[in-house]
């Protein structure tokens, strides 16, 4: 049995991280999560210049070249999300544009324009999640989109407890805190590499985890952002994990043991005293968190570069 196989028999749900649909399948993940990022690079590719074109002729009906790049923009991230629902029995994630992470409304105004072109193609609203920043802007959109609308919302960028904290209290169906680039700060910071046991970042998920479970909320909680093997199987019995296809041909290559690290049973027995956050404790407590905020700040730039970029590569193909 590969480790991959004995991930999933933990009782961890494994989601794919990417945009590029054929590398999905193979794999048999239950679902499958995108950014900005991911989309461009699968736009860039040769097999999906198809999905590209479609979006850019739909695109024409856009009155000014503005409009028709916003359209383009929705409608291949829709169209690689509805791809992806082929090969996938669960759910996309789609983002919404990292650039309205700190507008509540536009963000609530994108994911029902992205939620309607999903329906348009055929896609219940329930096989999708909307991806926003962890920002308070962001949190607050999802808490509206999930009680107003009935759309399952992903908060992604998420870096600190007081996120985390927030999130649950939003009642949003699931977190990614990225593993991975809260490790990068660390091992940058104070110049070491860590085991994974010793990961901040898998101590992060860990305790976001613990603390969800213990204080009966519904939110679950899916690992993003892995940098090697060690940081996933340090995560195994973690709610759903989301793992690029590089590391999912690494795991299904191994054999090694996968002993359950997380469990609802331990988390209720661990120590934590439940919080409530309005948005000044919010601001405040994620402000104590240098790597939170610096973290936050930079991944929102670095969505909203690759966004850019996508509609560069789009405007052109309109000229």
């Amino acid at each position: 049995m590969s480790s991959l196989e004995q991930l999933k028999a933990s009782g961890t749900l494994v989601v794919a991280d990417t945009g590029d649909f054929e590398a999905i399948a193979k794999f048999k993940p239950r679902d499958a999560t995108t950014n900005p990022s991911l989309i461009l690079a699968a736009a860039k590719m040769p097999q999906y210049s198809q999905v590209v074109d479609q979006a850019i002729m739909a695109a024409k009906a856009g009155a000014t070249i503005e409009e028709q790049v916003e359209i383009a923009m929705d409608k291949m991230f829709v169209a690689f999300g509805a791809e992806i629902l082929k090969v996938v029995e669960g759910r996309v994630s789609t983002e919404v544009d990292a650039r309205l992470s700190f507008d509540k409304e536009a963000q609530v105004a994108k994911a029902l324009k992205l939620i309607k072109l999903y329906e348009e193609l055929g896609v219940d609203k329930n096989r999708v999640l909307i991806k926003l920043s962890s920002t308070w802007e962001g949190i607050k959109a999802a808490e509206e989109l999930e009680a107003k609308h009935g759309i399952h919302c992903n908060l992604t960028l998420l870096f600190s407890f007081a996120q985390a904290v927030a999130c649950a209290e939003a009642k949003v169906t699931l977190i990614s805190p990225f593993v991975g680039r809260i490790m990068d700060f660390y091992k940058a910071k104070h110049s070491k590499t860590y085991e994974a046991e010793e990961d901040p970042g898998v101590i992060s998920v860990r305790k976001i985890f613990n603390y969800y479970k213990k204080h009966g909320y519904q939110t679950v909680v899916m690992g993003a952002s892995f940098r090697n093997v060690g940081e996933v199987l340090a995560l195994a019995g973690c709610d759903l994990l989301t793992i690029a296809p590089k590391l999912l041909a690494e795991l299904d290559n191994m054999s090694e043991s996968v002993p359950k690290k997380m469990s609802v049973e331990s988390a209720t027995a661990s120590e934590s005293q439940k919080i409530h956050l309005d948005e000044a404790g919010f601001r405040w407590l994620h402000n104590e968190d240098e790597m939170a905020v610096e973290k936050l700040s930079s991944g929102i730039r670095g969505f909203a570069v690759d966004a850019a970029k996508l509609e560069t590569i789009i405007r052109e193909k309109l000229q």
